[in-house]
């Protein structure tokens, strides 16, 4: 018996090579058809990534100069504040207008890309009115301006070189809010700018409804990086002036502070009084 050719080299099967029950490999989508779908997952990832993690700002005015230009983008730490972090001294914030301190400042008018921009976090907004200062005080602070400086923290001077403009004082010796005494309340901030003598901070906001305060809760988050332009690119950590210990001193741990002594005191005498009634080998 011969072979006959109704087999193939598929080892008897009888598949034909144009038999419609067999898989056929999926065509991959064109370009066009899935450049809308990544285009929606970035939109979306953008939004998340501005809504929960960082945000840019641009600098409006040289209120900060010369840790900020006017024109720098800044990226903006939003992640923290989620998880009940509060901003601490010397951190440079964003925050939202507490009291119209920009009544009167020109409003841009940004065009549809802008504000597609603005939307996903690649600009800032136009129609947030935001702020961006150094944090000095924070709750149960006291902070003091007596003419030309240095700034006071709780008692304590504060060295400011690194950060304040060259050729500014650190206080500013004026009769509108430049020289000052103030205790920070629970859940307020006080700010102000590194161009101590340009720059309408808490200072010269002492007569609003929070007296020149920030509410914590208007804070947007934390300035770490400037991002723009590429010359400009650097960190913005906490300068090394507010590493000593500026912590206001509570009243029942002064208290305690001066009575420790005094009842050392007491048991010492009273030790050395024992010492001489009983004397030693008294007892039988």
């Amino acid at each position: 018996m011969t072979a006959g050719g109704d087999f193939g080299d598929d080892g008897g099967r009888g598949e034909r090579d144009g038999d419609e029950s067999a898989p056929q490999p999926k065509k991959p989508r064109s370009f066009w058809k899935e450049l809308p779908l990544l285009i929606g997952i970035a939109l979306v990832l953008a939004l998340l990534i501005k809504t929960f993690l960082v945000q840019a700002f641009s600098i409006p005015s040289d209120s900060m100069q010369n840790t900020l230009q006017q024109g720098d983008r800044v990226l903006v730490d939003k992640l923290t504040p989620w998880f009940g972090s509060e901003p601490e001294r010397g951190e440079v914030v964003v925050f939202h207008d507490p009291a119209k301190w920009l009544a009167g400042e020109p409003t841009p008018n940004p065009n549809a890309i802008q504000k597609g921009l603005s939307w996903i976090g690649l600009m800032p907004s136009a129609e947030e009115k935001d702020l961006i200062k150094r944090v000095i005080g924070v709750a149960g602070d006291t902070v003091e301006c007596k003419g030309t400086g240095p700034l006071k923290v709780n008692g304590k001077a504060l060295n400011e070189s690194s950060y304040v403009y060259p050729g500014n004082t650190p206080c500013t010796v004026d009769d509108l809010g430049g020289q000052f005494k103030v205790k920070v309340p629970e859940g307020k901030i006080w700010v102000m700018g590194d161009h101590r003598q340009n720059s309408l901070d808490s200072r010269y906001h002492q007569q609003d409804k929070h007296k020149g305060f920030v509410p914590a809760d208007n804070v947007v988050g934390r300035a770490i990086v400037v991002a723009w332009p590429p010359t400009r690119w650097s960190t913005l950590p906490v300068p090394d002036t507010f590493d000593q210990n500026l912590s206001a001193a509570a009243p029942g741990a002064l208290g305690l502070a001066g009575a420790v002594p005094l009842v050392l005191w007491r048991r010492r005498r009273l030790t050395v009084g024992n010492t001489r009634v009983s004397g030693p080998g008294t007892a039988g």
